[in-house]
């Protein structure tokens, strides 16, 4: 299978293109305030004093935005006629959003309401269903995105939101692309902030305590493009066997759970999901708002667009933690077996 063709100089393309979509007003960019929360911990090896390899508990940092013009955003148009199809974005992009086309099968288009700059998405050229499985080329078309922005010494998060509990919102296929170093943005301000990594990163092949089932697989350059979707195939049966009992998880076609998968350089994660967000209450017991949360779960991030609700998750940290604790499967030894 030929690979897809990406620019080699795809991050400065996408910054010059998000650049110059801001100030003529393609796009709109939503600033935001950041906290950082302790939500769980994993373990680590680390060799003591005599050498001797022991086991590390760390903390798992999630980053908290706010942001509040973000409840203003503008409603997609709706459909003229009655039985006319909803507005698809990424069926005929705007010019001024596209990037670039990546023969034979995929293009990267700019988010037209970013929350992270330089936020950009990889969608399918002819219309293929979100909720289907990823096929090969979708895998092998991100992949080469992460390795043209680890070419310029750069990471990129990717990530997919699959189902109705998962937080997607359209339903034309696409994975959704964030610089990491955009993603720290703010984060140089904040006390703790340099210790957020990539929560996929840094839960990959070890033995998270989350409040959510996460199953990881490593990935590398090496791997063809055949083996990297087995992996996320894997990835994903092992998801569904947690979900549902007794059912054979099939290897294409639509996806028989709501789930969110990311992918790094090193790491493939995937998470099933139970719900997509949850209410949650003060420390006085009055109802504040809540969380919904998509696939930037997976990155460790989570986003709020009103001052209650920021203000009751910055000072009670629990509030996270029982949030994320309801949107997927509690996490047990036995969903970690092959």
């Amino acid at each position: 299978m030929l690979s897809s063709i990406v620019p080699s100089h795809l991050p400065a393309l996408v910054r010059e293109a998000f650049v110059k979509a801001q100030a003529n007003g393609d796009l709109i960019y939503y600033p935001t305030q950041v906290a950082i929360l302790t939500v769980g911990s994993f373990a680590v090896g680390a060799h003591d004093a005599s050498g001797l390899m022991t086991s590390l508990t760390v903390d798992c940092q999630f980053q908290l935005r706010y942001s509040p013009s973000l409840a203003q955003k503008p409603k997609p148009p709706k459909p003229v006629e009655p039985n006319a199809k909803p507005f698809n974005p990424f069926e005929n992009p705007s010019p001024a959003l596209l990037v670039a086309q990546l023969p034979p099968s995929h293009r990267l288009v700019l988010n037209k309401f970013a929350i992270v700059p330089e936020h950009f998405i990889l969608a399918t050229s002819d219309f293929k269903p979100q909720t289907h499985l990823l096929e090969t080329s979708d895998v092998d078309a991100a992949y080469a995105c992460i390795q043209a922005y680890r070419s310029a010494a750069e990471e990129l998060f990717v990530f997919f939101n699959s189902g109705r509990h998962s937080g997607a919102s359209q339903s034309h296929r696409h994975l959704q692309l964030l610089p990491v170093n955009r993603m720290k943005d703010g984060l140089e301000n904040i006390e703790q902030g340099e210790k957020w990594c990539v929560l996929a990163d840094e839960v990959c092949g070890k033995r998270e305590t989350l409040p959510f089932s996460v199953f990881t697989s490593p990935i590398s350059a090496d791997m063809t493009a055949e083996e990297k979707h087995l992996a996320y195939l894997s990835l994903y049966k092992r998801a569904v066997r947690a979900t549902i009992a007794n059912v054979e998880a099939a290897s294409e076609g639509e996806a028989q759970i709501s789930y969110n998968f990311a992918m790094t350089s090193t790491c493939m994660a995937l998470c099933p999901r139970t719900a997509e967000g949850a209410s949650f209450k003060d420390d006085n017991g009055n109802d504040v708002g809540s969380v919904a949360l998509n696939g930037t779960v997976l990155a460790g991030t989570a986003l709020v667009k009103s001052k209650p609700e920021w203000d009751a998750l910055t000072t009670t940290n629990t509030i996270l933690s029982d949030v994320l604790g309801m949107i997927g499967v509690p996490p047990t030894d036995a969903l970690y077996r092959e």
